[in-house]
């Protein structure tokens, strides 16, 4: 064994030596604790409401109850769990890896990031311990900014401190592409990974500020009751609107996009090829970033926006599917032909493919004035967006979660339940979400939870593929957890995967390398699958 890897394995592993570490993969570790704790909260909403819309009356909540949970599900979802879960997690544990690097660029500005995004989710967790929050995830004013009796500013206070996180995240990343790659790792040489986390961060730090100045206004006008979203006090609650989907449309980019950097990575080992089309691939990531501002009108086709200014924003959103089509069409010529395995990573990325397909037609429907004007707020729109969120960034999260498992613990999960789950999930969510189409396309709104009694079926079945969700999620976190102490020892490259990561140890040792590695080769080169063969002394 190397001094390094003995250095690995004895190094100090108390509370305190890790709350002041700036090994950047020991903080990836702390933010997935961290972001799986409030995935576990939104998750317990969700099962709650689900439980309640079984019944076309109200049965278990009064309407205010219900409004609160509903909120919490959706902040703690989005703004605690999806936004900063693959960046956070994934990419701070193997981004500097990927790049040849022994850390990021900033580690001390690293571990601040996680303190700034802990103690934003605690004020944010007090917002519901508090009382709750009722105004919806979307904070629309002038309910928000004057009439709501709830926690609004102490949830709004949590998310405007999370939201530095993320910008602190974003900047780290973007300088160690730019300085801290490893000798021959030229642009057109990075992983798609690291080619999506750079357009992610980019969006990250030009969208983030909008929204963090757009809700510290909500609070400003709630305290001092200055007239900025209130029309009663001479404000413009549209402004809000506009403000609020500025960075919230681009922020769907900031989720899915370091999704489908996984979902490359993932597609190219278990197909054993180089992904098609690699540089026009790294570039949809950039043309997503970019587009991904010039779309957020589509949001507001029934406000007081003309419609010449919604008929530009409906031809921007098709534009923007441009990109995310190339995706999904390139991973489909790269499996054409390729030595497939179905391994539990690449059933995650295969169910990817097929429901963010799904989420990103419906989102073409949503992008047509006519059709949005008539689904607008109702089921059909948490239909799409649960199946580009959930059934695209979640499935990508959890596939990565799996691919990269091994090399994060050194230990390997039960295969046979990976697969199990895998599909468990797939038939759940799709249970859950699909009949959400239907009953939206016949009328039901979103956010109501006494309805009509002939839309009970779909909520039934909804509530069904919940259930069938939840014991996924749940079987999936005890063989994870059983892994840890009892899964056998991972060596260096269990996947036969390509990438600098898969050359050094399993955990990686502190410093990542001895010597910084120097890369002749292109991305995703299986001619030199043997090179990257496991070293039996790496089972040490």
């Amino acid at each position: 064994m190397t001094k390094s890897r003995t250095h690995y394995l004895n190094v100090n592993h108390t509370v305190g030596s890790w709350l002041f570490t700036v090994d950047h993969k020991r903080i990836g570790l702390m933010y997935l604790g961290t972001i799986l704790f409030f995935f576990l909260l939104g998750g317990i909403a969700a099962v709650l409401f689900r439980v309640e819309l079984m019944t076309p009356g109200s049965t278990l909540m009064e309407s205010e109850t219900y409004n609160r949970l509903f909120t919490m599900h959706g902040i703690t979802m989005i703004f605690f769990f999806l936004v900063p879960s693959i960046p956070a997690v994934l990419g701070n544990f193997l981004l500097p890896i990927m790049l040849g690097a022994k850390d990021l660029a900033f580690p001390k500005l690293n571990l601040a990031s996680w303190y700034v995004f802990t103690i934003g989710g605690l004020l944010g967790l007090g917002s519901i311990i508090f009382g709750g929050v009722d105004t919806g995830w979307t904070f629309y004013t002038p309910y928000s900014s004057t009439y709501a009796n709830s926690q609004v500013i102490l949830a709004a206070l949590g998310i405007f401190i999370a939201g530095f996180a993320s910008i602190m995240t974003g900047l780290n990343f973007i300088v160690t592409i730019h300085k801290m790659r490893a000798p021959g790792l030229t642009w057109f040489r990075l992983p798609l990974f690291v080619w999506a986390h750079y357009a992610t961060s980019i969006i990250i730090i030009l969208g983030t500020p909008v929204i963090a100045i757009t809700i510290l206004l909500v609070a400003i006008e709630r305290i001092f009751q200055v007239g900025i979203f209130d029309p009663a006090l001479g404000g413009d609650p549209v402004l809000f609107q506009h403000l609020f989907w500025f960075y919230s449309h681009p922020a769907v980019y900031i989720m899915i996009l370091p999704g489908m950097g996984v979902i490359s990575e993932i597609i190219a080992c278990f197909s054993r090829k180089r992904i098609f089309g690699y540089k026009v691939v790294a570039m949809s990531s950039l043309a997503i970033a970019i587009l991904g501002f010039f779309v957020w009108g589509h949001h507001m086709f029934v406000s007081s926006q003309s419609m010449y200014a919604g008929m530009v924003f409906s031809i921007l959103s098709f534009l923007v599917a441009i990109p995310s089509a190339i995706k999904v069409f390139n991973w489909t010529a790269t499996l054409y032909g390729g030595s497939i395995k179905l391994d539990t990573p690449m059933l995650y990325a295969l169910g990817f493919i097929g429901l963010f397909t799904i989420g990103g037609l419906t989102g073409l429907f949503l992008a047509t004035m006519a059709i949005n004007i008539h689904v607008h707020d109702t089921y059909f729109v948490v239909a799409h967006f649960h199946y580009v969120m959930v059934g695209g960034m979640v499935m990508a999260f959890f596939g990565g979660l799996h691919f990269w498992w091994p090399k994060m613990t050194g230990r390997h999960f039960s295969e046979m339940l990976g697969r199990i789950t895998a599909v468990v999930i797939f038939i759940g969510f799709n249970l859950t979400f699909f009949p959400q189409f239907i009953v939206g396309y016949l009328g039901m709104p979103r956010r109501y939870h006494i309805y009509p009694e002939e839309f009970q079926i779909f909520h039934v079945l909804s509530t069904a593929g919940a259930a069938v969700l939840a014991v996924g999620y749940l079987l999936m976190a005890a063989y994870l957890f059983h892994s840890l102490i009892l899964g056998k020892r991972s060596s260096r490259n269990p996947w036969k995967a390509i990438g600098l990561e898969w050359t050094i140890p399993s955990p990686p040792p502190t410093e990542n390398f001895i010597d910084t590695p120097v890369v002749d080769y292109e991305a995703y080169d299986y001619s030199l699958e043997r090179a990257y063969e496991d070293d039996e002394e790496d089972h040490s």
